[in-house]
């Protein structure tokens, strides 16, 4: 699994004016199942996406469609972990991690 820290890279103002389409971007990975969680972040980022299970090469060329670091606003870095127990909650991303 896959932890992606997004950090902007130009002012906030700036940022702002691509938060719709990036809004757009993150809700058509999450329908592809691609997403688990995204959320406004703290010190280390200024957001943070939970991906699932996947080939790094996949998440990382995704991550490079999104509106904002193709407008060189922010940029990813990405934290891969194994994810060793989850919340009966997760039971999909369980079974993944089993095979």
């Amino acid at each position: 699994m896959y932890i992606a820290l997004l950090s902007y890279t130009a002012p906030r103002n700036e940022v702002d004016y691509a938060l719709a389409e990036h809004a757009d971007w993150l809700r058509s990975h999450f329908a592809h199942g691609l997403f688990l969680v995204s959320g406004k972040g703290n010190e280390d980022a200024d957001q943070v996406i939970i991906s699932r299970p996947c080939v790094r090469g996949k998440l990382d060329a995704v991550l490079a469609t999104d509106p904002l670091v193709l407008q060189r606003l922010a940029h990813y870095r990405v934290i891969e972990f194994s994810a060793t127990r989850t919340a009966d909650e997760f039971l999909t991303v369980n079974e993944a991690l089993a095979s």
